[in-house]
């Protein structure tokens, strides 16, 4: 059971990645929740499979999802001057 999570894990990205790249302030919201869905099934799975550089990976992604929502709230848009 363990070893088929890796498929609806994908599928919660694919939905994430799409949410998060609307034009819709909601819309992308949204997909900062539903990637830490994903993030918690891929962990779920890194763990089973004991692919630790997955696990580590989902929460450094986790944490650059928050970094993201952050900014986005301030209304800086990821338009900082950061060198982009």
């Amino acid at each position: 059971m363990m070893d088929a999570l890796q498929w609806p894990a994908m599928v919660v990205t694919i939905v994430a990645a799409w949410l998060v790249a609307s034009s819709s302030r909601g819309r992308r919201h949204a997909g900062f929740w539903v990637y830490f869905v994903s993030n918690a099934l891929w962990i779920a799975w890194g763990l089973h499979t004991q692919a630790y550089a997955l696990v580590a990976l989902q929460f450094a992604l986790a944490a650059m999802n928050v970094r993201g929502e952050r900014k986005s709230a301030k209304g800086d848009g990821g338009q900082g001057g950061e060198g982009h």
